[in-house]
């Protein structure tokens, strides 16, 4: 299978953004996982100093990190599944200045899922978005100059959208907002007053 192996800054893939790292064509039936390896290289940079990240899951760089899919697929159809990198939750602070990468990664298919997208103000807000239904919550960082956000693999339902402040902005929720299957629910521009 051809793979795009090399070295990705993951904070450059958000609100949409995202690339290809492999493509196969797959004979009619059932998907149940998914494994990617990752290498050794694995660094996070903090007020501009670089640190080494040890993998916590040893068998990432052997076997790979499974991902379960479940996915039947139809034959002559084209499927898109996309992994989703939890950064904060993936980096574990194990000392003053000693880390570990820990994934936290989930999966999604675009047939299986629809998606959230809008845009937050003023950008001084410095705000996070939680997509949150039941004991579920999705989150974005909107774009730091334009305060557009997208949150990709929301299945099926009703959530709430909280635009999280900072900088002493208040917290704002849009209540019921309906998401189908592969459709994007757009919401209206969040505004958040000081």
């Amino acid at each position: 299978m051809p793979v795009n192996a090399g070295i990705y800054n993951l904070l450059e893939f958000k609100n949409g953004m995202d690339t290809l790292l492999s493509s196969i064509e797959l004979p009619a039936g059932r998907i149940s996982q998914l494994r990617l390896i990752l290498g050794g290289n694995n660094t996070i940079v903090l007020n501009g100093s670089t640190f080494e990240l040890p993998l916590e899951t040893p068998s990432a760089q052997t076997s790979g990190l499974k991902f379960n899919i479940h996915a039947d697929l139809v034959g002559g159809a084209e499927y898109k599944m996309w992994i989703d990198f939890d950064c904060a939750r993936s980096i574990v602070v194990t000392g003053n200045t000693s880390y570990k990468l820990k994934p936290v990664i989930r999966t999604f298919t675009e047939a299986l899922s629809g998606a959230i997208k809008g845009n937050v103000q003023p950008a001084a807000a410095q705000a996070t978005v939680y997509a949150i239904s039941g004991t579920d919550s999705l989150s974005a960082i909107p774009d730091a100059v334009t305060g557009d956000f997208l949150i990709r693999g929301v299945p099926a339902g009703t959530w709430n959208v909280v635009a999280d402040g900072n900088n002493g902005y208040l917290d704002q929720t849009v209540s019921g907002v309906a998401v189908t299957l592969g459709h994007v629910s757009v919401v209206d521009t969040i505004t958040l007053t000081p």
